[in-house]
Protein backbone atom coordinates (compact mmCIF):
# COMPACT_ATOMS: atom_id res chain seq x y z
CA UNK A 1 0.00 0.00 0.00
CA UNK A 2 1.47 3.37 -1.04
CA UNK A 3 0.93 6.84 0.34
CA UNK A 4 -1.06 7.68 -2.78
CA UNK A 5 -3.34 4.72 -2.32
CA UNK A 6 -6.80 6.06 -1.41
CA UNK A 7 -6.88 3.69 1.54
CA UNK A 8 -3.39 4.28 2.95
CA UNK A 9 -3.22 5.12 6.70
CA UNK A 10 -1.91 8.61 5.94
CA UNK A 11 -4.72 9.39 3.53
CA UNK A 12 -7.25 7.94 5.96
CA UNK A 13 -5.99 10.31 8.63
CA UNK A 14 -6.16 13.24 6.21
CA UNK A 15 -9.73 12.31 5.32
CA UNK A 16 -10.62 12.08 9.01
CA UNK A 17 -9.29 15.59 9.56
CA UNK A 18 -11.22 16.82 6.53
CA UNK A 19 -14.44 15.26 7.85
CA UNK A 20 -14.04 17.23 11.07
CA UNK A 21 -13.43 20.38 9.00
CA UNK A 22 -16.56 19.65 6.95
CA UNK A 23 -18.82 19.39 10.00
CA UNK A 24 -17.20 22.46 11.57
CA UNK A 25 -18.11 24.47 8.47
CA UNK A 26 -21.58 22.97 8.79
CA UNK A 27 -21.82 24.34 12.37
CA UNK A 28 -20.41 27.74 11.42
CA UNK A 29 -22.98 28.00 8.63
CA UNK A 30 -25.71 27.46 11.21
CA UNK A 31 -24.27 30.25 13.35
CA UNK A 32 -23.94 32.65 10.42
CA UNK A 33 -27.48 32.03 9.17
CA UNK A 34 -29.25 31.53 12.51
CA UNK A 35 -32.05 33.88 13.50
CA UNK A 36 -32.28 33.38 17.28
CA UNK A 37 -29.72 34.60 19.81
CA UNK A 38 -29.29 31.09 21.18
CA UNK A 39 -27.90 30.01 17.81
CA UNK A 40 -26.03 32.99 16.39
CA UNK A 41 -24.73 34.46 19.68
CA UNK A 42 -24.53 31.60 22.19
CA UNK A 43 -23.69 28.70 19.85
CA UNK A 44 -26.30 26.39 21.38
CA UNK A 45 -26.17 23.86 18.57
CA UNK A 46 -24.54 20.73 17.16
CA UNK A 47 -23.49 19.36 13.79
CA UNK A 48 -22.20 15.99 12.68
CA UNK A 49 -21.88 13.39 9.92
CA UNK A 50 -23.18 9.81 10.23
CA UNK A 51 -22.97 6.49 8.43
CA UNK A 52 -26.00 4.49 7.26
CA UNK A 53 -26.33 2.74 10.62
CA UNK A 54 -26.59 6.05 12.45
CA UNK A 55 -23.04 5.98 13.84
CA UNK A 56 -21.59 9.46 14.31
CA UNK A 57 -18.27 9.62 12.44
CA UNK A 58 -17.36 13.22 13.22
CA UNK A 59 -18.78 16.14 15.17
CA UNK A 60 -18.13 19.85 14.95
CA UNK A 61 -15.93 21.33 17.65
CA UNK A 62 -18.51 24.09 17.95
CA UNK A 63 -21.56 22.98 19.89
CA UNK A 64 -22.79 21.70 23.24
CA UNK A 65 -22.34 18.18 24.69
CA UNK A 66 -26.07 17.97 25.39
CA UNK A 67 -26.88 18.48 21.73
CA UNK A 68 -23.97 16.58 20.22
CA UNK A 69 -24.06 13.44 22.34
CA UNK A 70 -27.85 13.10 22.32
CA UNK A 71 -28.00 13.86 18.59
CA UNK A 72 -25.51 11.00 18.20
CA UNK A 73 -28.36 8.67 19.15
CA UNK A 74 -31.19 10.49 17.43
CA UNK A 75 -30.12 9.71 13.86
CA UNK A 76 -30.84 6.03 14.52
CA UNK A 77 -34.49 6.92 15.19
CA UNK A 78 -34.68 8.71 11.84
CA UNK A 79 -33.25 5.70 9.99
CA UNK A 80 -35.79 3.41 11.63
CA UNK A 81 -38.65 5.65 10.49
CA UNK A 82 -37.18 6.55 7.10
CA UNK A 83 -34.93 3.74 5.80
CA UNK A 84 -31.85 4.93 3.94
CA UNK A 85 -32.89 2.94 0.87
CA UNK A 86 -36.05 5.03 0.60
CA UNK A 87 -34.36 8.43 0.92
CA UNK A 88 -34.08 10.69 -2.12
CA UNK A 89 -31.76 13.54 -2.98
CA UNK A 90 -33.20 16.76 -1.56
CA UNK A 91 -35.01 15.04 1.32
CA UNK A 92 -34.75 16.70 4.73
CA UNK A 93 -36.17 15.28 7.96
CA UNK A 94 -36.83 16.87 11.34
CA UNK A 95 -38.17 16.37 14.85
CA UNK A 96 -38.22 18.06 18.23
CA UNK A 97 -39.32 14.89 20.05
CA UNK A 98 -37.52 15.17 23.44
CA UNK A 99 -37.01 11.40 23.64
CA UNK A 100 -35.79 10.92 20.07
CA UNK A 101 -33.96 14.22 19.75
CA UNK A 102 -32.03 16.18 22.35
CA UNK A 103 -34.24 16.34 25.42
CA UNK A 104 -36.85 19.12 25.09
CA UNK A 105 -39.21 20.69 22.57
CA UNK A 106 -37.11 23.81 22.03
CA UNK A 107 -34.42 21.78 20.23
CA UNK A 108 -35.02 20.87 16.59
CA UNK A 109 -32.92 18.14 15.00
CA UNK A 110 -32.58 17.99 11.20
CA UNK A 111 -31.22 15.04 9.19
CA UNK A 112 -30.24 15.27 5.51
CA UNK A 113 -28.93 12.47 3.26
CA UNK A 114 -25.84 13.33 1.21
CA UNK A 115 -25.74 12.10 -2.38
CA UNK A 116 -22.84 11.74 -4.83
CA UNK A 117 -23.40 10.70 -8.43
CA UNK A 118 -26.93 9.70 -7.54
CA UNK A 119 -25.90 7.41 -4.66
CA UNK A 120 -26.40 8.14 -0.97
CA UNK A 121 -23.03 8.33 0.82
CA UNK A 122 -23.73 9.70 4.32
CA UNK A 123 -26.19 11.49 6.59
CA UNK A 124 -25.75 14.95 8.07
CA UNK A 125 -27.49 16.03 11.26
CA UNK A 126 -27.73 19.32 13.11
CA UNK A 127 -29.56 20.72 16.11
CA UNK A 128 -30.28 24.15 17.51
CA UNK A 129 -32.39 25.71 20.23
CA UNK A 130 -35.22 27.95 19.00
CA UNK A 131 -36.57 30.88 20.98
CA UNK A 132 -40.18 29.68 21.25
CA UNK A 133 -42.32 26.60 20.61
CA UNK A 134 -45.60 27.96 21.92
CA UNK A 135 -47.25 26.49 25.01
CA UNK A 136 -46.01 27.77 28.34
CA UNK A 137 -42.60 28.57 26.88
CA UNK A 138 -39.32 27.49 28.43
CA UNK A 139 -40.38 27.21 32.04
CA UNK A 140 -40.55 24.57 34.74
CA UNK A 141 -44.27 25.20 35.25
CA UNK A 142 -45.66 22.47 32.98
CA UNK A 143 -47.09 19.22 34.38
CA UNK A 144 -47.03 17.29 31.06
CA UNK A 145 -45.17 17.54 27.78
CA UNK A 146 -48.41 18.66 26.10
CA UNK A 147 -48.27 21.96 27.98
CA UNK A 148 -44.73 22.74 26.91
CA UNK A 149 -45.29 23.59 23.25
CA UNK A 150 -45.56 22.31 19.70
CA UNK A 151 -44.50 18.64 19.48
CA UNK A 152 -43.35 17.57 16.01
CA UNK A 153 -42.72 13.84 15.48
CA UNK A 154 -40.15 12.48 13.05
CA UNK A 155 -41.32 13.76 9.67
CA UNK A 156 -40.21 15.39 6.44
CA UNK A 157 -39.20 19.04 6.27
CA UNK A 158 -38.58 18.75 2.53
CA UNK A 159 -39.27 16.10 -0.08
CA UNK A 160 -36.88 15.99 -3.06
CA UNK A 161 -35.94 19.62 -2.49
CA UNK A 162 -39.47 20.96 -1.99
CA UNK A 163 -40.26 22.27 1.51
CA UNK A 164 -43.43 20.94 3.15
CA UNK A 165 -45.33 24.23 3.34
CA UNK A 166 -48.10 22.68 5.45
CA UNK A 167 -45.53 22.04 8.18
CA UNK A 168 -44.32 25.65 7.98
CA UNK A 169 -47.92 26.85 8.31
CA UNK A 170 -48.44 24.70 11.42
CA UNK A 171 -45.26 26.03 13.04
CA UNK A 172 -46.15 29.62 12.16
CA UNK A 173 -49.59 29.20 13.73
CA UNK A 174 -48.26 27.77 16.99
CA UNK A 175 -45.28 29.92 17.96
CA UNK A 176 -45.04 33.52 19.09
CA UNK A 177 -41.78 34.39 17.32
CA UNK A 178 -42.51 32.83 13.96
CA UNK A 179 -39.90 34.78 11.99
CA UNK A 180 -37.08 33.64 14.27
CA UNK A 181 -38.28 30.05 14.60
CA UNK A 182 -38.99 29.43 10.91
CA UNK A 183 -35.76 31.21 10.04
CA UNK A 184 -33.85 28.81 12.30
CA UNK A 185 -35.52 25.80 10.69
CA UNK A 186 -34.33 26.94 7.27
CA UNK A 187 -30.87 27.57 8.76
CA UNK A 188 -30.73 23.98 9.99
CA UNK A 189 -31.61 22.70 6.52
CA UNK A 190 -29.02 25.03 4.97
CA UNK A 191 -26.15 23.99 7.22
CA UNK A 192 -26.82 20.31 6.43
CA UNK A 193 -26.81 21.15 2.72
CA UNK A 194 -23.41 22.81 3.09
CA UNK A 195 -22.14 19.70 4.84
CA UNK A 196 -23.37 17.56 1.95
CA UNK A 197 -21.63 19.79 -0.61
CA UNK A 198 -18.32 19.82 1.21
CA UNK A 199 -18.40 16.06 1.71
CA UNK A 200 -18.87 15.46 -2.00
CA UNK A 201 -15.97 17.82 -2.75
CA UNK A 202 -13.81 15.88 -0.29
CA UNK A 203 -14.74 12.53 -1.81
CA UNK A 204 -13.97 13.83 -5.29
CA UNK A 205 -10.60 15.12 -4.12
CA UNK A 206 -9.63 11.83 -2.49
CA UNK A 207 -11.19 9.71 -5.24
CA UNK A 208 -13.37 7.57 -2.97
CA UNK A 209 -16.89 6.34 -3.68
CA UNK A 210 -18.08 5.72 -0.13
CA UNK A 211 -17.17 6.29 3.53
CA UNK A 212 -17.05 2.61 4.48
CA UNK A 213 -13.28 2.36 4.96
CA UNK A 214 -12.77 5.76 6.57
CA UNK A 215 -15.79 5.20 8.80
CA UNK A 216 -14.53 1.82 10.01
CA UNK A 217 -11.07 3.38 10.56
CA UNK A 218 -12.50 6.21 12.67
CA UNK A 219 -14.68 3.99 14.84
CA UNK A 220 -12.03 1.31 15.39
CA UNK A 221 -9.20 3.70 16.32
CA UNK A 222 -11.40 5.88 18.51
CA UNK A 223 -12.73 2.93 20.47
CA UNK A 224 -9.23 1.50 20.92
CA UNK A 225 -7.79 4.86 22.00
CA UNK A 226 -10.56 5.38 24.56
CA UNK A 227 -10.05 1.91 26.02
CA UNK A 228 -6.30 2.55 26.21
CA UNK A 229 -6.95 5.81 28.07
CA UNK A 230 -9.31 4.06 30.50
CA UNK A 231 -6.53 1.57 31.35
CA UNK A 232 -4.69 4.43 33.07
CA UNK A 233 -7.51 4.69 35.61
CA UNK A 234 -7.63 2.54 38.74
CA UNK A 235 -10.11 -0.29 38.11
CA UNK A 236 -12.95 -0.70 40.54
CA UNK A 237 -16.35 0.61 41.56
CA UNK A 238 -16.76 4.12 42.92
CA UNK A 239 -19.80 6.00 44.23
CA UNK A 240 -20.59 9.67 44.57
CA UNK A 241 -23.66 11.80 45.17
CA UNK A 242 -24.66 15.44 44.97
CA UNK A 243 -27.72 17.28 46.27
CA UNK A 244 -29.24 20.13 44.26
CA UNK A 245 -32.20 22.40 44.86
CA UNK A 246 -34.79 20.63 42.70
CA UNK A 247 -38.27 22.14 42.81
CA UNK A 248 -40.82 20.54 45.12
CA UNK A 249 -37.95 19.13 47.18
CA UNK A 250 -34.18 18.70 46.94
CA UNK A 251 -32.90 16.28 44.30
CA UNK A 252 -30.20 13.71 45.03
CA UNK A 253 -28.07 12.67 42.07
CA UNK A 254 -26.40 9.36 42.92
CA UNK A 255 -23.87 7.61 40.69
CA UNK A 256 -22.00 4.31 40.84
CA UNK A 257 -19.13 4.04 38.37
CA UNK A 258 -17.47 0.77 37.42
CA UNK A 259 -14.16 0.97 35.57
CA UNK A 260 -13.14 -2.25 33.82
CA UNK A 261 -11.39 -3.70 30.79
CA UNK A 262 -14.35 -3.16 28.46
CA UNK A 263 -14.97 0.46 29.41
CA UNK A 264 -16.77 2.52 32.02
CA UNK A 265 -20.30 1.94 33.29
CA UNK A 266 -22.18 4.64 35.18
CA UNK A 267 -25.38 3.67 36.99
CA UNK A 268 -27.61 6.35 38.53
CA UNK A 269 -29.66 3.99 40.71
CA UNK A 270 -30.55 5.78 43.94
CA UNK A 271 -31.21 9.10 42.21
CA UNK A 272 -34.38 10.95 43.18
CA UNK A 273 -37.67 10.09 41.50
CA UNK A 274 -39.45 12.02 38.79
CA UNK A 275 -40.59 15.59 39.47
CA UNK A 276 -44.11 16.86 38.86
CA UNK A 277 -42.58 19.78 36.97
CA UNK A 278 -40.37 20.33 33.95
CA UNK A 279 -36.94 19.67 35.49
CA UNK A 280 -37.03 16.00 34.45
CA UNK A 281 -34.43 14.59 32.07
CA UNK A 282 -35.01 12.17 29.15
CA UNK A 283 -32.46 9.36 29.05
CA UNK A 284 -30.82 10.68 25.88
CA UNK A 285 -29.79 13.88 27.69
CA UNK A 286 -28.60 11.96 30.74
CA UNK A 287 -26.41 9.82 28.50
CA UNK A 288 -25.10 12.91 26.75
CA UNK A 289 -23.83 14.80 29.78
CA UNK A 290 -22.74 11.82 31.86
CA UNK A 291 -20.64 10.44 29.00
CA UNK A 292 -19.21 13.91 28.39
CA UNK A 293 -18.10 14.09 32.02
CA UNK A 294 -16.33 10.74 31.69
CA UNK A 295 -14.58 11.76 28.46
CA UNK A 296 -13.41 15.08 29.93
CA UNK A 297 -11.23 13.23 32.43
CA UNK A 298 -10.66 9.77 31.00
CA UNK A 299 -10.07 10.49 27.31
CA UNK A 300 -10.17 14.21 26.56
CA UNK A 301 -7.93 13.98 23.48
CA UNK A 302 -9.85 11.24 21.68
CA UNK A 303 -12.24 12.64 19.04
CA UNK A 304 -15.89 12.38 19.96
CA UNK A 305 -17.75 9.86 17.82
CA UNK A 306 -19.71 6.63 18.04
CA UNK A 307 -16.50 4.65 18.55
CA UNK A 308 -15.23 6.58 21.57
CA UNK A 309 -18.72 6.84 23.09
CA UNK A 310 -19.41 3.11 22.69
CA UNK A 311 -17.25 2.13 25.69
CA UNK A 312 -18.98 4.59 28.03
CA UNK A 313 -22.30 3.10 29.11
CA UNK A 314 -24.89 5.05 31.09
CA UNK A 315 -27.98 3.67 32.85
CA UNK A 316 -30.66 5.21 35.06
CA UNK A 317 -33.82 3.63 36.49
CA UNK A 318 -37.07 4.33 34.67
CA UNK A 319 -39.16 6.74 36.66
CA UNK A 320 -36.15 8.53 38.11
CA UNK A 321 -35.60 12.20 37.37
CA UNK A 322 -32.78 11.13 35.01
CA UNK A 323 -34.91 8.74 32.96
CA UNK A 324 -38.27 10.41 32.64
CA UNK A 325 -40.76 8.85 30.26
CA UNK A 326 -43.36 10.61 28.12
CA UNK A 327 -45.57 12.52 28.88
CA UNK A 328 -43.43 13.87 31.73
CA UNK A 329 -42.59 17.60 31.54
CA UNK A 330 -38.97 18.14 30.47
CA UNK A 331 -38.80 21.75 29.26
CA UNK A 332 -35.87 22.79 31.48
CA UNK A 333 -34.13 19.41 31.62
CA UNK A 334 -30.78 21.19 31.44
CA UNK A 335 -31.18 22.51 34.99
CA UNK A 336 -30.79 18.94 36.25
CA UNK A 337 -28.91 17.26 33.42
CA UNK A 338 -26.00 19.70 33.29
CA UNK A 339 -25.12 18.76 36.88
CA UNK A 340 -24.10 15.24 35.84
CA UNK A 341 -20.45 15.92 34.90
CA UNK A 342 -19.84 17.12 38.47
CA UNK A 343 -21.34 13.89 39.82
CA UNK A 344 -19.21 11.82 37.45
CA UNK A 345 -16.12 13.84 38.43
CA UNK A 346 -16.71 12.84 42.04
CA UNK A 347 -16.45 9.17 41.05
CA UNK A 348 -13.43 9.69 38.82
CA UNK A 349 -11.59 11.61 41.55
CA UNK A 350 -11.47 8.39 43.55
CA UNK A 351 -10.01 6.52 40.58
CA UNK A 352 -7.44 9.02 39.47
CA UNK A 353 -7.00 11.51 42.34
CA UNK A 354 -6.23 15.22 42.14
CA UNK A 355 -7.18 15.44 38.48
CA UNK A 356 -10.74 16.71 38.54
CA UNK A 357 -12.15 20.19 39.13
CA UNK A 358 -14.31 21.24 42.04
CA UNK A 359 -18.04 21.68 41.51
CA UNK A 360 -19.18 24.70 39.52
CA UNK A 361 -22.44 26.44 38.74
CA UNK A 362 -22.92 23.77 36.04
CA UNK A 363 -26.46 24.60 34.91
CA UNK A 364 -26.97 27.72 32.82
CA UNK A 365 -28.52 30.82 34.38
CA UNK A 366 -30.40 31.96 31.28
CA UNK A 367 -32.58 35.06 31.16
CA UNK A 368 -36.00 34.17 29.78
CA UNK A 369 -38.44 37.07 29.83
CA UNK A 370 -41.66 37.83 28.01
CA UNK A 371 -44.46 40.34 28.07
CA UNK A 372 -47.58 41.69 26.50
CA UNK A 373 -51.31 41.07 26.93
CA UNK A 374 -52.21 37.51 27.90
CA UNK A 375 -48.72 36.52 28.96
CA UNK A 376 -48.35 38.28 32.29
CA UNK A 377 -50.42 37.84 35.43
CA UNK A 378 -51.24 41.49 36.02
CA UNK A 379 -54.07 44.00 35.68
CA UNK A 380 -55.08 43.95 31.98
CA UNK A 381 -55.18 47.76 32.05
CA UNK A 382 -51.44 47.79 32.75
CA UNK A 383 -50.83 45.56 29.72
CA UNK A 384 -53.15 47.20 27.20
CA UNK A 385 -50.37 49.05 25.39
CA UNK A 386 -47.49 46.74 26.33
CA UNK A 387 -45.29 45.42 23.52
CA UNK A 388 -45.51 41.62 23.12
CA UNK A 389 -42.03 40.11 23.26
CA UNK A 390 -40.12 36.94 24.06
CA UNK A 391 -36.39 37.04 24.70
CA UNK A 392 -33.91 34.33 25.66
CA UNK A 393 -30.40 35.30 26.67
CA UNK A 394 -27.68 32.87 27.82
CA UNK A 395 -25.54 33.62 30.89
CA UNK A 396 -23.42 31.68 33.36
CA UNK A 397 -21.95 31.58 36.82
CA UNK A 398 -18.41 30.44 37.69
CA UNK A 399 -16.76 27.07 37.16
CA UNK A 400 -15.00 25.09 39.86
CA UNK A 401 -11.28 25.47 40.47
CA UNK A 402 -9.17 23.12 38.35
CA UNK A 403 -6.07 21.09 39.23
CA UNK A 404 -3.29 23.66 39.09
CA UNK A 405 -5.58 26.50 37.95
CA UNK A 406 -8.31 28.80 39.19
CA UNK A 407 -11.85 28.33 37.95
CA UNK A 408 -13.24 30.35 35.05
CA UNK A 409 -15.49 33.28 35.85
CA UNK A 410 -18.93 33.71 34.23
CA UNK A 411 -18.22 30.74 31.96
CA UNK A 412 -20.61 27.99 30.92
CA UNK A 413 -19.39 24.53 31.81
CA UNK A 414 -20.27 21.85 30.86
CA UNK A 415 -22.50 23.31 28.13
CA UNK A 416 -19.81 25.51 26.57
CA UNK A 417 -22.26 28.10 25.25
CA UNK A 418 -21.33 31.78 25.16
CA UNK A 419 -22.75 34.61 27.24
CA UNK A 420 -25.00 36.72 25.04
CA UNK A 421 -23.94 40.41 24.95
CA UNK A 422 -26.44 42.65 26.73
CA UNK A 423 -26.48 44.92 23.69
CA UNK A 424 -27.99 42.09 21.66
CA UNK A 425 -30.71 41.48 24.26
CA UNK A 426 -31.55 45.17 24.34
CA UNK A 427 -31.62 45.48 20.56
CA UNK A 428 -34.27 42.77 20.05
CA UNK A 429 -36.55 43.42 23.03
CA UNK A 430 -37.74 46.16 25.40
CA UNK A 431 -35.53 44.67 28.15
CA UNK A 432 -32.76 46.88 29.51
CA UNK A 433 -29.83 45.49 31.50
CA UNK A 434 -28.88 48.01 34.15
CA UNK A 435 -26.00 46.09 35.65
CA UNK A 436 -23.74 43.15 34.71
CA UNK A 437 -20.69 42.64 36.91
CA UNK A 438 -18.60 40.02 38.69
CA UNK A 439 -19.68 39.02 42.22
CA UNK A 440 -16.87 39.67 44.67
CA UNK A 441 -16.14 36.70 46.97
CA UNK A 442 -18.39 34.34 44.99
CA UNK A 443 -15.46 32.15 43.92
CA UNK A 444 -14.82 29.45 46.51
CA UNK A 445 -11.62 29.96 48.50
CA UNK A 446 -8.78 27.53 47.92
CA UNK A 447 -5.22 27.00 46.84
CA UNK A 448 -6.91 27.45 43.49
CA UNK A 449 -9.90 29.78 43.65
CA UNK A 450 -13.27 29.01 42.12
CA UNK A 451 -14.47 31.14 39.21
CA UNK A 452 -16.66 34.12 40.01
CA UNK A 453 -20.35 34.34 39.39
CA UNK A 454 -21.92 37.53 38.09
CA UNK A 455 -24.74 39.85 39.08
CA UNK A 456 -27.23 41.08 36.51
CA UNK A 457 -30.02 43.58 37.02
CA UNK A 458 -32.66 44.04 34.35
CA UNK A 459 -35.96 45.76 33.81
CA UNK A 460 -38.27 46.99 31.08
CA UNK A 461 -37.97 50.20 29.12
CA UNK A 462 -41.72 50.62 28.89
CA UNK A 463 -44.03 51.30 31.81
CA UNK A 464 -45.53 47.83 32.09
CA UNK A 465 -45.10 44.63 34.10
CA UNK A 466 -43.41 41.64 32.51
CA UNK A 467 -42.95 37.96 33.21
CA UNK A 468 -39.68 36.29 34.11
CA UNK A 469 -39.13 32.53 34.00
CA UNK A 470 -36.50 31.48 36.55
CA UNK A 471 -34.58 28.34 35.54
CA UNK A 472 -31.98 28.34 38.30
CA UNK A 473 -30.30 26.01 40.79
CA UNK A 474 -27.39 26.11 43.25
CA UNK A 475 -29.36 28.50 45.50
CA UNK A 476 -29.96 26.23 48.48
CA UNK A 477 -27.03 23.93 47.73
CA UNK A 478 -24.07 25.88 46.28
CA UNK A 479 -21.15 24.24 44.46
CA UNK A 480 -18.89 22.34 46.84
CA UNK A 481 -15.14 22.72 47.09
CA UNK A 482 -12.66 19.86 47.06
CA UNK A 483 -9.59 18.90 49.09
CA UNK A 484 -10.15 21.62 51.66
CA UNK A 485 -11.44 24.25 49.23
CA UNK A 486 -14.45 26.34 50.19
CA UNK A 487 -17.87 26.33 48.52
CA UNK A 488 -18.77 28.74 45.77
CA UNK A 489 -21.15 31.56 46.51
CA UNK A 490 -24.80 30.50 46.41
CA UNK A 491 -26.97 31.93 43.67
CA UNK A 492 -30.07 34.04 44.24
CA UNK A 493 -32.83 36.01 42.56
CA UNK A 494 -34.88 38.91 43.90
CA UNK A 495 -36.82 41.96 42.89
CA UNK A 496 -34.97 45.24 42.85
CA UNK A 497 -37.53 46.53 45.36
CA UNK A 498 -36.46 43.77 47.72
CA UNK A 499 -39.32 41.35 47.08
CA UNK A 500 -38.76 37.60 47.01
CA UNK A 501 -38.48 35.57 43.82
CA UNK A 502 -38.32 31.79 43.51
CA UNK A 503 -35.42 30.03 41.83
CA UNK A 504 -37.76 28.26 39.40
CA UNK A 505 -41.05 29.10 37.74
CA UNK A 506 -42.72 31.99 35.89
CA UNK A 507 -43.18 35.10 38.01
CA UNK A 508 -44.44 38.63 37.43
CA UNK A 509 -42.16 41.62 37.75
CA UNK A 510 -44.33 44.61 38.74
CA UNK A 511 -44.40 47.76 36.65
CA UNK A 512 -41.31 49.87 37.32
CA UNK A 513 -39.50 47.11 39.22
CA UNK A 514 -36.39 45.15 38.25
CA UNK A 515 -34.97 41.62 38.57
CA UNK A 516 -31.62 41.14 40.31
CA UNK A 517 -29.87 37.84 39.60
CA UNK A 518 -26.83 36.68 41.58
CA UNK A 519 -25.21 33.78 39.77
CA UNK A 520 -23.23 31.19 41.78
CA UNK A 521 -19.48 30.95 41.91
CA UNK A 522 -17.42 27.78 41.56
CA UNK A 523 -16.00 25.77 44.43
CA UNK A 524 -12.38 26.12 45.52
CA UNK A 525 -9.68 23.43 45.35
CA UNK A 526 -7.11 22.87 48.11
CA UNK A 527 -6.25 24.74 51.30
CA UNK A 528 -6.91 28.51 50.93
CA UNK A 529 -4.10 29.24 53.42
CA UNK A 530 -1.65 27.66 50.97
CA UNK A 531 -2.52 30.11 48.18
CA UNK A 532 0.29 32.47 47.24
CA UNK A 533 -0.18 35.65 49.27
CA UNK A 534 0.76 37.91 46.36
CA UNK A 535 -1.94 36.28 44.21
CA UNK A 536 -4.49 36.86 46.98
CA UNK A 537 -3.41 40.51 47.15
CA UNK A 538 -3.85 40.81 43.38
CA UNK A 539 -7.38 39.41 43.71
CA UNK A 540 -8.11 41.94 46.47
CA UNK A 541 -6.89 44.86 44.38
CA UNK A 542 -9.05 43.65 41.48
CA UNK A 543 -12.14 43.38 43.69
CA UNK A 544 -12.37 39.63 43.14
CA UNK A 545 -11.78 38.97 46.83
CA UNK A 546 -12.70 41.39 49.61
CA UNK A 547 -10.18 42.45 52.28
CA UNK A 548 -12.28 40.64 54.86
CA UNK A 549 -12.32 37.38 52.91
CA UNK A 550 -8.62 37.70 52.18
CA UNK A 551 -7.97 37.91 55.91
CA UNK A 552 -10.55 35.41 57.18
CA UNK A 553 -10.41 32.74 54.47
CA UNK A 554 -6.91 33.05 53.03
CA UNK A 555 -5.02 34.37 56.05
CA UNK A 556 -3.65 37.28 54.02
CA UNK A 557 -3.55 40.86 55.28
CA UNK A 558 -2.94 43.75 52.89
CA UNK A 559 -1.84 47.33 53.36
CA UNK A 560 -3.94 50.34 52.42
CA UNK A 561 -2.15 50.26 49.08
CA UNK A 562 -3.26 46.67 48.51
CA UNK A 563 0.14 45.03 48.97
CA UNK A 564 0.79 42.03 51.21
CA UNK A 565 1.39 42.90 54.86
CA UNK A 566 4.01 40.20 55.35
CA UNK A 567 4.22 40.40 59.15
CA UNK A 568 0.47 40.29 59.74
CA UNK A 569 0.00 37.59 57.12
CA UNK A 570 2.64 35.42 58.80
CA UNK A 571 0.80 35.79 62.12
CA UNK A 572 -2.55 34.92 60.55
CA UNK A 573 -1.25 31.84 58.80
CA UNK A 574 0.75 30.71 61.83
CA UNK A 575 -2.43 30.93 63.89
CA UNK A 576 -4.29 28.92 61.28
CA UNK A 577 -1.65 26.21 61.52
CA UNK A 578 -2.23 25.86 65.26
Amino acid sequence: MTVNDPLSPIRLQLMWDRLIAVVEEQAQTLIRTGFSTSTREAGDLSAGVFDFEGNMLAQAVTGTPGHINSMARSVQHFITKFPVTEMSEGDVFLTNDPWKGTGHLHDFTFVTPAFRNGEIVALFASTCHVVDVGGRGMTSDGRQIYEEGLYIPLMRFARAGKVEEALIDIVRANVRESVQVIGDLHSLATCNEIGCRRLVEMMDEFAINDLDRIGAHILKLSKAATLEAIKRLKPGTYSHSMRIDGLESPVDLVAKMTIGKTGIDVDFTGTSGISSYGINVPMCYTEAYASFGVKCIAAPDVPNNAGSLSVIRITAPEGSILNAKSPAPVSVRHVTGQMLPDVVFGCLNQAIGDAVPAEGTSCLWNLYAFGGPGRVEADPKELADAEPFTVLSFHSGGTGARPGKDGLSATAFPSGVKNVPVEVTESISPVIVWRKEFRSDSGGAGLHRGGLGQTMELGLLEDAPFAFSALFDRIEYPPRGMEGGGPGGAGGIRLGSGGHMDGKGTQTVPRGDRVVIDMPGGGGLGDPKARDADIVATDIRAGIVSREAGRDLYGVAVTLQGNVDSRETAKLRAGAGK
